[in-house]
Parts: structure tokens; C-alpha cells; sequence
């Protein structure tokens, strides 16, 4: 059983009332989970205050309160802890809740725009083959060894993450590879947490309805990288425009990687196809069936971490030629005559990188036929930024629904045809309901075409008016492209 005042160990406490000598049975942020025992923490959420339901944790047996402003109750036999930002302290509790496992596993933190989930998925990969027992904490899912956990959030909440270390360390884990959102940073969901490396793979607007603005987003990103100690070390994508101002602040030793500028780790390109990359790295050559420049530069962040971690270069080299594709990564299914292409792509930077891979690959006369929507309740911005791409990059768009969410999907699509230009409106269709959307796109496809679905990628749900619903468009574009070009394999 944890006692009190060790789980506030480094704590910068504003107020004590009651004892710290006390047992804690398990840390809660939700008062409708307290059970007997508990330390409630009353975090102000941007929908709601957890201070306004500390009586009810109260009722519930929480024995401990943490708060930033100490109510008028006055229950028997329950301390209260104020701090400044419970947030942050959550972090620091948990760390120490679960006896700062972080400081026994070499902890890999990956953020930036585009890229996390592939890079740290196939940094876990990597070790993995290496015969290296590790960690992985994604938004696709978790695993600690063998053992698959769901993923709920890119990152998870402080309790969670350091609950999952736990986990990993039970398990003789070395290394854990994670991903670490800008809303993680500024939540505090890592704080604590003692970080032997940190990537940035790069940067571009998005969660503008969170940070408001662009500067605010980059400086969530930065001060993930500022927060590193001296001993930890961070890797940055040179020729990302941000990718020295990220680490000018951070006391970590600092490194580079880049495809055009020079740095530690450089990587050419030597031939791309939809079979995948030749490539010049570290002056190897090398063979990677994952595809485009994207994964060039994401290939390139995971030799880098490879070689801080001091892992042997050969052996090294001969696994990342072995990487498989990340799920709902660019993945390809071809049926008859035509290639279908599902990817994650959400943002504007990640759908052009998408479409200039399939540019650069195709050999010309094939249609580029893109579906692609926008997420409801998010960044209402990007969603004209989002048309406008898929039309100078596509030959066909259909503008659908994502996951709209609360918003009205028809409105949503309103907003994205506002980046379509006169001339381009004659290769948009409008089609709200995502499987049409998705067989219309396929029904349209000659032999040679490409069918880009895009914005989902791994996700195997829908969610409309606040109800998830299973949709996967991987299953769907496949269904899809049966129907209507299964009989070209027999001609």
C-alpha cells in the first residue's frame, strides 16, 4: 500500500490539511471511479471542473483531495493537498505512485505532426527483432512484450502511461517507445516521467481548436524537448523549418537526421516505387518495402534512435530492410487492375505527402481518384486546406463525412468546398454517407487507376452523433473494389 506524503515526494505543495501518513489505495481524476481509500485529484478539464464533484469523491471514500483551491467542506478524517496545478501534480503522483518506473526503462519519446504512430511502431518492431523485450504506447494500440493492450488517446492519461510502465518493467521490458501529442504536453499527462530520448519528425498546423494558434502548437511540441534532462539525448528532422528551434532550449545532447541537409544520420533516396525504397543511409545501401518519401525520413529517425541507443549498425540495418507497414500506413489493396491505397492521412501536410508519393510513383496516365472527409468537433480551418490538396493532386475527389461526430456531416463538406476553385468543381462529388462514398470512388476506377482513402486509416469505427459504429476502411474499400473489378484478374 502507498503511503500519502511518499506519493507527494517532490511536490511543490501551496497547503496541507490532515495527515500524509496515510495509506492510498489507487490515484483517481474521475469522481464516478473513487472507491474507499482513494486519492481524488480535481483536474479543470475544458468541459468540466473536477472541483465541482470533490464532494462526491468525498461520499464515495476518497480519504485524500488534491486541489488547487481547498472547498468549504469540512468531512472528518480526509486531508487536502493544494497545489498549484493538479494536472501537473497528477503526473508527478503517478510517477511516484508506481515507483518511477520510468527511471527503470530506457523510455523513447516520439511527437510531431505526422509520423509518430509509424516511427514508434516500427521502433518496437525493430527491437523486437533485435531480441530487445520492449514497450510500445501508440495510438493504434499498446504492448507490453507480447502482449497487446487497446489504445484509447495518442497518449495515454498520466495514470495510465505510468500504470503501463509498470507493466512493461514487471516484464523485463528494456526500452519503451511512445508517442507524445502536443495535448499530452500540455496536459501534463507526462510529467515526471524521465525520458532517456525524444524524436520530432515535423511540423504543421493542426489542433488549431486546442492551441488557437500555430505559434501556441509549436511551443507545446518544444517544451516536450525542453523538459528533457542532460543525460537524455534528442533526434530532429533538419529539414523540417522547425527542427533546430525545437531543441534550442533543451539541455539534452542534440542530433540531427535529414534527406537534403547534412546532419548525424543522412539518408538518400536512390529509387522509389509502390514496391518500396532504395535507399543511401549512413552510406548503406539499403532495401525497405515501406513506401514514399515520408517513410524515407521516418527509416531515418529509427536508425538514428537505433545508433544513440548503441545498437550494433549491421545488425541494425539488415532489420529495417525486414519493416513491415504500419496498419492503416499507405496500405495497399489491389484488386484486378486497380490499386487501392488506405492511409491515416487527417491533416493537410500528411494528405499532400500521400498524394506526392502517389505522383511521384505513377507512371502517368493512371486516374489518382481520392475520397476524403474531415473529422467533426475539430479544426474547422484545415477543412477547405484538406479540398483544395486532394484537388490539385487527384484526377476525381469525393468529399465525405469522417468521423463528423456531433457536427452535421453536409455542413462539414460545405466547409471543405470552399477550397474547391471553379475550375476544379467539375471532378468533385459530394457523397455524405463514407461506404457510398468509398463504392462510388471504386465504380468510377478504370484498369491502372488508384483509389486513395484517406483520413481513417487504422480506425475500425465511425462516430456519428456521439455513437461509434463499426466502419473500417480498409473492409470497405476491399469489398468495394470486388464488386466492380474482381473479373479483370480473368480477363
Amino acid at each position: 500500500m502507498n503511503i500519502l506524503k511518499n506519493i507527494l515526494y517532490g511536490l511543490p505543495l501551496q497547503n496541507v490539511v490532515g495527515i500524509t501518513d496515510r495509506p492510498v489505495r489507487a490515484l483517481q481524476f474521475d469522481s464516478r471511479k473513487v472507491e474507499d481509500g482513494d486519492c481524488y485529484v480535481a483536474q479543470r478539464g475544458t468541459q468540466v471542473d473536477g472541483h465541482d464533484f470533490i464532494a462526491q469523491a468525498i461520499e464515495k471514500g476518497a480519504k485524500t483531495i488534491v486541489c488547487e483551491e481547498i472547498p468549504e467542506l469540512d468531512p472528518a478524517d480526509v486531508t487536502y493537498v493544494q497545489v498549484a496545478d493538479s494536472s501537473e501534480a497528477l503526473g508527478q503522483m503517478a510517477h511516484n505512485f508506481y515507483g518511477s518506473l520510468s527511471d527503470h526503462i530506457k523510455l523513447i519519446g516520439v511527437t510531431g505532426t505526422n509520423g509518430k504512430t509509424t516511427t514508434v511502431s516500427l521502433l518496437y518492431d525493430l527491437f523486437t527483432s533485435l531480441g530487445k523485450r520492449s514497450g510500445l504506447i501508440s495510438t493504434v494500440l499498446n504492448r507490453v512484450g507480447d502482449n497487446i493492450i487497446p489504445a484509447t488517446h495518442t497518449t495515454p492519461d498520466a495514470v495510465q502511461i505510468n500504470k503501463l510502465l509498470a507493466q512493461m518493467v514487471e516484464s523485463d521490458c528494456e526500452y519503451c517507445f511512445m508517442e507524445v501529442s502536443s495535448h499530452a504536453v500540455v496536459q501534463h499527462r507526462i510529467a515526471g516521467l524521465n525520458f532517456s530520448g525524444g524524436v520530432f519528425s515535423n511540423i504543421t498546423p493542426e489542433h488549431l481548436d486546442f492551441h488557437k494558434t500555430f505559434k501556441e502548437y509549436i511551443e507545446a511540441k518544444q517544451a516536450f524537448f525542453t523538459a528533457l534532462s542532460p543525460r537524455a539525448w534528442a533526434l530532429s528532422n533538419r529539414d523540417d523549418k522547425n527542427g533546430e528551434v525545437m531543441l534550442q532550449n533543451s539541455k539534452a545532447s542534440k542530433h540531427y537526421y535529414a534527406l537534403k541537409k547534412p546532419a548525424d544520420f543522412k539518408c538518400k533516396i536512390i529509387e522509389s516505387s509502390f514496391d518500396g525504397l532504395q535507399l543511401k543511409l549512413d552510406e548503406q545501401e539499403v532495401w525497405s518495402p515501406l513506401v514514399g518519401r515520408f517513410n524515407a525520413y521516418n527509416l531515418t529517425a529509427i536508425y538514428g534512435v537505433a545508433m544513440l541507443l548503441e545498437q550494433d549498425k549491421l545488425e541494425v540495418l539488415t532489420a529495417l530492410s525486414q519493416l513491415k507497414s504500419v496498419a492503416g500506413r499507405f496500405q495497399f489493396i489491389a484488386v484486378g487492375k486497380v490499386s487501392g491505397i488506405v492511409d491515416y492521412a487527417h491533416t493537410p501536410d500528411a494528405l499532400e505527402n500521400v498524394l506526392k508519393t502517389i505522383k511521384e510513383i505513377r507512371g502517368g496516365n493512371e486516374q489518382v481518384i481520392t475520397v476524403v472527409g474531415c473529422g467533426g468537433d475539430r479544426d474547422r480551418s484545415k477543412r477547405p486546406i484538406m479540398a483544395e490538396i486532394a484537388c490539385n493532386y487527384s484526377d476525381r475527389v469525393v468529399l465525405t463525412s469522417d468521423n463528423p461526430r456531433t457536427e452535421d456531416p453536409d455542413a462539414i463538406i460545405a466547409e471543405m468546398m470552399k477550397g474547391v476553385d471553379k475550375v476544379s468543381q467539375k471532378k468533385v462529388i459530394s457523397i455524405s454517407n463514407r461506404r457510398e462514398a468509398i463504392r462510388t470512388a471504386s465504380s468510377l476506377a478504370e484498369a491502372g487507376d488508384i483509389v486513395l482513402v484517406a483520413g481513417k486509416g487504422h480506425e475500425t469505427y465511425q462516430e456519428i452523433h456521439g455513437e461509434r459504429n463499426h466502419f473500417d476502411d480498409r473492409e470497405e474499400l476491399s469489398e468495394s473494389l470486388n464488386i466492380f473489378h474482381s473479373q479483370e484478374n480473368l480477363n
